[in-house]
């Protein structure tokens, strides 16, 4: 364990360790309580035997690698191994996940700067911790986290592969998660009068999210490829978990899947003007429902850029409002769970897995799953819009 000493004229702890090239090293905790200086004394002088570990582990492999091929191994810079490890992943995971993983590599590697081009050994847990704060002022915690989390398991699969003897990211602690707002359910009233406000391709829309209980971006790219009429299943892969689903359609569903007009072409999306925005940009389809539901009094609509404290992520996005296209996930599994539905099968139907009932459940029919669906209240037929009104999904050029 290291050891503490103090200087005159100084109020702060000095650390006192040995390397483990046996040089002694005397510094400055900059703490004045002893218990805090000894930690981050403990703290040097364990990173001090991590470096050196890694250079000895980058030796060895060296030493088979020359010995094997008869020239020196390549180093593995921070990038390159970041580069090539999101090569390898590309093909295993989701096209969304692979999206999260790229971006923030590329922004840690971009902050990083020229260290990058340094030893992946060289990478220490200070490095994380300091790009941990840093984000910590401008994003939540949860953002934070994935970010942290991800840098972990790349550097899991570099110690596992013999770059770094161990994984610098372990030790950088996860960020305490705010307590911001959740979102609950519609309420029948409150989704009576949305369906009545809304045109006839956001309320299409929005049935959809109740009888389906998929995301608004899986939603918005649905094609007439993606129903199978005959077999009254709506089959789609979403984008978030990359998991395949197979979806009874409900009676409800049915009829109004049947009133669309469908062409020749099964790549042609069920609702065009959402499908064509989700393309460009998701985020301003998820605002334009939010307008919605302002429309009808359930939430306020933002009339001021958000401060700094309204754009930390999505927690202090779900303050604002309880309410977003996300709480049909939720309308629906309330709605379901009420008419006494087994929790397997509502979790099935909107895609959540849970190890504690995969456990017991290995496989849901799908006339079970087309039973609980059907348990739901026939919203077609309890609201009606008038053709041509009602607020709009609106196109990029139309804000």
């Amino acid at each position: 364990m290291a050891s503490l000493r103090k200087k005159e004229r100084s109020p702060h702890w000095f650390a006192c360790f040995t390397l483990p090239d046996g040089r002694r090293v005397q510094r400055s905790t900059k703490e004045t309580a002893r218990k805090a200086a000894q930690a981050k004394a403990d703290q040097w002088e364990r990173l001090s035997k991590e470096r050196s570990k890694a250079r000895q582990a980058h030796k060895v492999i060296s030493d088979i690698y020359r010995a094997a091929h008869k020239e020196e191994l390549p180093d593995a810079t921070t990038g390159s191994y970041f580069e090539g490890w999101l090569k390898r992943r590309k093909g295993e995971i989701a096209p969304a996940s692979y999206s999260t993983y790229a971006n923030r590599i590329s922004h840690f590697q971009g902050w990083l700067g020229d260290f990058a081009r340094r030893p992946l050994a060289e990478i220490e847990t200070r490095h994380f911790i300091q790009y941990r704060d840093e984000l910590a002022g401008r994003l939540s915690a949860s953002s934070c986290n994935i970010g942290i989390k991800i840098l972990r398991s790349v550097f899991e699969d570099a110690r596992r592969e013999g770059f770094v003897a161990d994984n610098p990211a372990r030790d950088c602690g996860m960020l305490k998660k705010e307590h911001g707002g959740t979102r609950r359910p519609f309420t029948v009233d409150e989704l009576k009068s949305v369906l009545t406000a809304a045109d006839e391709e956001w309320r299409s829309m929005i049935l959809f999210g109740l009888y389906t209980g998929q995301r608004l971006g899986d939603l918005a790219r649905l094609t007439w490829a993606n129903v199978d009429l005959q077999a009254q299943e709506i089959q789609l892969r979403t984008a978030k978990t990359g998991r395949m689903m197979r979806i009874p359609i409900s009676k409800p569903l049915m009829e109004h899947l049947e009133s669309l007009p469908a062409g020749d072409d099964p790549k042609q999306p069920l609702h065009t003007r959402a499908a064509a925005l989700a393309t460009v940009n998701g985020s301003t389809l998820s605002r334009q429902f939010g307008e919605l539901l302002a429309a009808v009094g359930l939430t306020t609509k933002k009339t001021h850029e958000p401060s700094d404290e309204e754009r930390k992520g999505r927690t202090a996005r779900r303050a604002a409002s309880e309410l977003s296209f996300h709480s049909l996930r939720h309308t629906a599994t309330s709605l379901m769970k009420n008419a006494g539905i087994s929790p397997a099968i509502v979790q099935d139907i909107i895609g959540h897995e849970s190890a504690e009932i995969s456990a017991h459940y290995t496989h849901i029919e799908s006339d079970a799953k087309r039973k609980a669906l059907d348990s739901l209240p026939d919203f077609f037929t309890t609201t009606t819009t008038p053709k041509n009104s009602g607020v709009k999904i609106r196109s990029q050029s139309q804000r």
